[in-house]
């Protein structure tokens, strides 16, 4: 479904991702995990062209998101151009990103009508379907300011879906939220993965890593220090000492 290959990126001079690839096969949950400031969340950005590599190339089932092929020589696709494969590789962000002016309803409508072009009487029913998913179908008319962080956060979800991405990508969904509204997120998360949705999740939620990840990918300082299944990762002994070290850390930071 998604293949990264040779990805580095660097800022100011500094290399924060080194060389890293990936495949992510359809219906594959992957989990990707490691501590603050190793990269993960640049990593994940870069899958649909919201960071641009500073070398390397993003492959949506085998074709580039980056660039286009003229002659011999690739070039970087047009804002335009990439507009269309974000719509195919969707994104649910740590901080929600609604639209404050906007109803539960027109958020979710927005992108459909807008960049599929979809017409609203369509878009209001897959709309008001994807709401009883969630749970939030009584939420509807009202704005975001109203709404819980684990509500918005579970519009957040149904407005990517809305999308009909072949692959969502969350870059640490929950930890914006207050700990009693993680566990509404994770729900919604886990029957997506349920489902067969294609997903990479960065995250600290160890316990969902566990239960719902496929593969584990423990990124430290900008490269790939594992990439296990997830009973391998957590049951079978795990001799990695940086690893260990993390785990550990999570644990004690586990209320």
């Amino acid at each position: 479904m998604l293949q990264v290959t040779n990805i580095n990126k660097s800022f100011h001079g500094k290399e924060v991702i080194k060389g890293i690839d990936l495949s992510i096969q359809k219906g594959e949950v992957v989990v990707i995990i490691g501590p603050s400031g190793s990269g993960k969340s640049t990593f994940l950005r870069m899958m649909n062209a919201l960071e641009f590599p500073t070398e390397g190339d993003v492959l949506l089932e085998g074709e580039s998101i980056l660039y286009r092929t003229v002659g011999n020589k690739k070039v970087p696709r047009k804002e335009k151009e990439l507009s269309k494969f974000r719509a195919e590789v969707g994104m649910v962000f740590q901080g929600f990103h609604l639209f404050a002016h906007k109803t539960v309803l027109e958020n979710i409508i927005e992108g459909p009508m807008r960049v599929r072009k979809v017409n609203k009487e369509t878009a209001i029913l897959e709309a008001e379907r994807l709401l009883q998913k969630v749970g939030l179908a009584d939420k509807r008319d009202q704005y975001p300011h109203a709404l819980s962080g684990g509500q918005q956060q579970r519009i957040a979800i149904a407005r990517a879906l809305a999308m009909k991405p072949k692959i969502l990508l969350f870059d640490e969904p929950t930890s914006a939220l207050d700990p009693e509204l993680v566990g509404e997120v994770l729900l919604v998360m886990k029957e997506l993965a349920n489902e067969g949705m294609t997903m990479a999740v960065v995250t600290h939620e160890m316990g969902f890593a566990r239960e719902v990840g496929d593969r584990i990918i423990f990124i430290d300082q900008g490269v790939i220090v594992q990439d296990e299944s997830a009973h391998h990762f957590f049951h079978i002994n795990n001799n990695n000492d940086r690893i260990k070290r993390f785990l550990n850390t999570i644990s004690r930071n586990v209320v």
